[in-house]
């Protein structure tokens, strides 16, 4: 996969995200801990991720 980092993460921060796209959604990941989990996501399932994250609608 090729990833590439958030440009909403910067190198000193504690929030640094990567995603990597392909051909049937997402893959996003701690950038810091490159070996551990990541979530997958399909095209639809990644799409509703993004509009939870760009209008901060997740549920707590």
């Amino acid at each position: 996969m090729s990833w590439r980092k958030s440009s909403r993460s910067s190198a000193s921060g504690p929030d640094c995200v990567e995603i990597a796209l392909v051909s049937c959604g997402a893959a996003v990941r701690d950038s810091k801990n490159a070996d551990g989990a990541r979530l997958e996501f399909g095209g639809t399932g990644w799409e509703t991720f993004l509009l939870a994250a760009k209008t901060d609608s997740f549920v707590s």
